[in-house]
């Protein structure tokens, strides 16, 4: 597989850093949820909105990356409606990374607790306190989080799909196995 086959060395470490924090504040904050409060609900809230605050700004950098830099192209094997749907989930992918902390941040706000990143840079409330408005967030931030978990399925699933069934190097695309030289 030539260089060009592969997405660029930033691309790929911003993809699977935000991919491991996703693998980590998705879980974090279905568990969370339905504790009894305490300090250790309170800390958990705490790490859970650091994750999603960082996967915002890291999202946002993996945006300007890819508009300022062509990811490399598909196979040329891939079917005309398999090129679309992929573009179709991507889309939805970066809309919902940046929608789910998003909405999270809103949530906190409208429930009147501030959001304080790494526990020592206090972000503004983006809402009033509106508790009827905090519950609609909760609400929204769990459907937009369940939507992600299906998209990010699917995600995966195609590209084992592309890598070991059809035997495209999907996986090398983006940093998994040997870099050939070209």
């Amino acid at each position: 597989m030539s260089v060009a086959m592969r997405y660029s060395t930033p691309a790929i470490v911003l993809h699977w850093l935000v991919a491991l924090l996703i693998f980590v504040g998705f879980p974090l904050g279905v568990y969370m949820v339905d504790l009894p409060l305490s300090p250790d609900k309170l800390k958990l809230y705490s790490y859970h909105k650091w994750i999603g605050i960082t996967v915002f700004l890291l999202v946002a950098v993996r945006v300007s990356w890819r508009l300022m830099h062509t990811p490399p192209s598909l196979p040329a094997g891939i079917a005309v409606w398999q090129r679309r749907a992929s573009q179709i989930v991507h889309g939805l992918l970066y809309a919902l990374i940046l929608a789910i902390p998003l909405s999270g941040w809103l949530m906190s706000s409208a429930k009147g607790f501030q959001t304080v990143w790494f526990g020592v840079l206090p972000l503004p409330d983006l809402l009033e306190k509106n508790r009827e408005l905090g519950d609609l967030l909760a609400s929204v931030h769990k459907v937009l989080n369940f939507t992600l978990l299906g998209l990010v399925i699917l995600h995966v699933g195609a590209a084992l799909k592309h890598h070991f069934i059809e035997r495209q190097p999907f996986l090398q695309r983006m940093g998994w196995g040997r870099k050939e030289r070209t």
